[in-house]
C-alpha cells in the first residue's frame, strides 16, 4: 500500500531534515536540487528493466548538484526458496498506523533468466475486516558492472562499492 509506505517514511524521517516527494521514478521534475539521492532496496530493480533504470538515472542527475551522490543498493542473487517446501514461514514484517495493521510476509522467491519473483502475502486489518492480498515482484537481474556502465552512460562517476549484510529483516545488497 503506497499511501502505508509514505507514512512509514514520514514517520522515520520526522526529526531529520529531509523532504519525500511521491513521484514517477522514471520521470520526474522537482524544482529542487540536492546533495544526495538515496535509491534503497532494490529500487533500481523494479523498475521495469533497462528503459526504467535509465529514466531513473537521467532524472537522479538532473536533480544532483556538483558533486552530488546516489546511493543505490542492489542486490545481485537472491536464494530461491517456497514456503512449504521443507522452508518454514518467514516472519511477518508488521506495520501499524491509525488502527490499521499491516503484515506483509514472503511466501517465495523464484529465479529465471531475467532476475528473480518475490512472492509475498499481505495482510490489512482493520477492526474486524481482514483483507488478504496475494502479490509478486519482479526483481531484474543486475549486477554492479552493468548499473555502473548504465550510470556512467548518465554522467555519473562510480565511487567505491559498499556491502549491507543480510539482517533477519533484509537480504544483504551492495550500494
Amino acid at each position: 500500500d503506497e499511501g502505508a509506505l509514505a507514512a512509514e517514511l514520514e514517520r522515520r524521517t520526522h526529526d531529520l531534515p529531509i523532504t519525500t516527494v511521491r513521484a514517477d521514478a522514471t520521470n520526474f521534475q522537482l524544482a529542487d536540487r540536492f546533495a544526495l539521492c538515496i535509491a534503497a532496496m532494490q529500487t533500481l530493480q523494479v523498475l521495469g528493466g533497462r528503459l526504467g533504470r535509465r529514466g531513473f538515472l537521467a532524472c537522479a542527475r538532473r536533480h544532483l548538484v556538483t558533486g552530488g551522490v546516489l546511493g543505490a543498493a542492489i542486490v545481485e542473487t537472491l536464494e530461491p526458496f517456497v514456503v512449504g517446501d521443507g522452508v518454514p514461514p518467514l516472519p511477518a514484517e508488521v506495520y501499524e498506523q491509525r488502527g490499521v495493521v499491516y503484515f506483509t510476509r514472503p511466501t517465495a522467491v523464484r529465479a529465471d533468466s531475467d532476475g528473480f519473483v518475490l512472492e509475498r502475502r499481505r495482510e490489512i486489518v482493520v477492526g474486524a475486516e481482514h483483507t488478504v492480498i496475494q502479490e509478486s515482484l519482479r526483481i531484474d537481474r543486475l549486477t554492479c558492472e552493468q548499473l555502473e556502465r548504465e550510470a556512467i552512460a548518465c554522467g555519473f562517476a562510480p565511487l567505491e562499492r559498499a556491502s549491507v549484510c543480510a539482517s533477519a529483516q533484509h537480504t544483504g545488497s551492495m550500494v
